[in-house]
């Protein structure tokens, strides 16, 4: 098996931190996004990862030439026309089925089913209540995919898309995409994955719909921030010993070694990375990266990149990196 993983995306919503860190390895819980998904292919067979790179292409290569030990092949998508666009730049290389990752969620699915459905595809699924966000799928009796419907008006389906396939008929998959590349694009000029899933549909192909325990977006920050508080309290909460000087912590919390906390209040759902400072300040439902300042502070709701310094002010559902500020998107 093949995995394609689409990472040209700018993830303009996390700005200003995504100009200099891919959306893939913005940490959440002291991790990148990415290595929570490379995790959860771990078991499988896989032979090579094919990577869809575009911006800070080279962060991404070194990142995962270095951390991960599987075969990756990196494919440049210079021209941002779509999830179908990005796919089809994979073609020359895919000679056997495909699983397709977009890796900017942390999912908890059941990957054991490509070994035991007999169907085309699986395209897994959650149940979600703002359907006019997503892509959803419409199912028969069976729980296979009649429609795909992107971000429909009226609740013909709440069973949203979460960027997760296996395509076992690897060439009707691109059989399809080659079809909707012929088509005229849809908004912003994009061509859509999911309308190749419909073409496999409609000449017959059979895509299973499988529900996932959990689906957790790492895409903007307010989700991002609750994809951080799952985490916590389900594994990635993390207290070090050693004193702390007058301080309060309020449980969840990630706090890695050689962070120095005194006269402050951190917590809940709060990450906050090595060499960090916190002092006489107040942080709540925050993500903070390395090396980071806040004194007579309070950051709240907020993603804080590396070495930033917050003194004296107040950071409130607000991206701050590189010096720059921005209200969370």
């Amino acid at each position: 098996m093949k995995v394609i993983v689409p990472l040209a995306g700018k993830g303009t919503r996390l700005l200003p931190l995504t100009k200099r860190v891919p959306k893939p390895l913005v940490r959440v819980a002291g991790r990148p996004v990415m290595d929570y998904v490379m995790d959860a292919v771990q078991g499988l067979d896989v032979d090579e990862l094919i990577v869809i790179t575009g911006h800070l292409k080279d962060v991404v290569e070194r990142y995962i030439v270095e951390q991960y030990d599987i075969k990756a092949t990196f494919v440049e998508q210079k021209t941002l026309d779509g999830t179908a666009g990005a796919i089809n730049l994979a073609r020359p290389y895919v000679d056997a089925p495909v699983l397709i990752i977009f890796v900017d969620t942390v999912f908890e699915a059941d990957l054991s089913l490509i070994n035991r459905v007999d169907a085309d595809g699986i395209i897994w699924v959650k149940e979600v209540e703002d359907y006019q966000r997503f892509g959803v799928i419409v199912t028969d009796a069976g729980g296979y995919m009649t429609r795909i419907v992107e971000k429909p008006s009226t609740p013909i389906s709440r069973l949203a898309n979460i960027g997760l396939q296996y395509v076992r008929d690897w060439k009707a998959l691109f059989d399809g995409i080659a079809h909707v590349l012929q088509q005229p694009p849809g908004k912003g000029g994009e061509y859509y994955l999911t309308d190749a899933f419909q073409y496999m549909v409609d000449r017959g192909r059979r895509l299973l719909a499988a529900p996932v325990a959990g689906w957790y977006d790492c895409g903007k920050v307010d989700t991002l921030l609750e994809t951080n508080q799952h985490l916590l309290e389900h594994g990635r909460a993390r207290i070090p010993s050693g004193p702390r000087l007058r301080c309060t912590i309020v449980p969840p919390v990630y706090i890695e070694d050689g962070v120095s906390i005194q006269d402050a209040t951190v917590g809940p759902n709060v990450s906050i990375e090595a060499g960090s400072v916190v002092t006489e300040s107040t942080i709540t439902n925050s993500i903070l990266g390395r090396n980071v300042r806040v004194v007579r502070g309070t950051v709240k709701d907020s993603l804080v990149g590396d070495d930033q310094t917050i003194e004296g002010k107040v950071v409130q559902q607000s991206v701050m990196d590189a010096g720059e500020t921005a209200p969370a998107r």
